[in-house]
């Protein structure tokens, strides 16, 4: 396996890490919105929806498909089933647009990715629907670069102790980047691994529900633009390194 140090194996998350993603979900929400104001004048419809759709993750899972069931739900619910068959659909056709929206790469992903390609072996670990997230990888352009590619339903310490037991590796030689802490830096740095933080500057609420402990601050670093990852990275391995 590469790697010159402590650090052997490095993690890619995919949604608003390499590529543009709640960006699309932001717009379906406040179109969601304007069709719900329709009918009802609530200032809580944002947190209604949230509501609706934090209580059906565990059957519908991350990403569009689950958002928009629960967009027709929370419709249902919030207008007291006066939602016409029509928006009914225009609510539908929403969902529809999230799951064919365009793949666009965050600025220097490419670039960023294959140095750190070029030091250490890179797997990417994205969370959502398999079909939807097989398709983002597919149409950004960077499957070339990644040997493994793991979808899986949710990220926490259990799903990255199974990769790392995959590969053979302790927690200790790995690090994941990633724009959440909940999903991409906090189960990492429970396990023992290292994380390099790049917050996007939307985050849906459920991934902001999270804070970094002051004990594990030590094994994180952060960037702010794909371009200073690669240096973020190395100043985790010397971390590591000395420690």
């Amino acid at each position: 396996m590469a790697g010159n140090g402590p650090i052997r194996l490095v993690g890619f998350d995919g949604d608003d890490t390499l590529w543009r993603s709640e960006d699309y979900y932001r717009d379906a929400q406040a179109k969601f919105e304007a069709i719900v104001a329709n009918y009802v004048d609530l200032d809580d419809v944002h947190h209604r929806l949230y509501a609706v759709e934090k209580r059906n993750l565990a059957l519908f899972g991350y990403g569009g498909k689950g958002m928009t069931l629960s967009m027709l739900e929370a419709a249902i619910a919030i207008t007291e089933r006066r939602i016409s068959a029509a928006d009914l659909h225009r609510i539908l056709e929403l969902g529809k647009a999230l799951l064919r929206h365009p793949v666009e790469l965050l600025p220097g992903v490419r670039e960023a990715v294959a140095e750190i390609a070029r030091e250490h072996e890179v797997v990417l670990v994205t969370k959502g629907d398999l079909f939807h997230q097989e398709a983002k990888v597919r149409e950004s352009g960077l499957a070339d670069l990644f040997p493994r590619i793991e979808i899986v339903s949710e990220k926490d310490p259990a799903t990255y102790a199974r990769v790392l037991a995959e590969f053979e590796l302790e927690p200790g030689a790995f690090a994941m980047i990633g724009n959440s802490l909940r999903s991409d830096v906090l189960p990492v740095l429970e396990l023992g691994g290292w994380a390099v933080h790049m917050p996007y500057h939307v985050t849906w609420v459920h991934e902001a529900e999270a804070a970094l402990p002051a004990a594990l601050e030590g094994r994180m670093r952060s960037a702010s633009t794909p371009a200073e990852l690669p240096a973020a990275l190395r100043a985790l391995q010397a971390t590591a390194t000395v420690g």
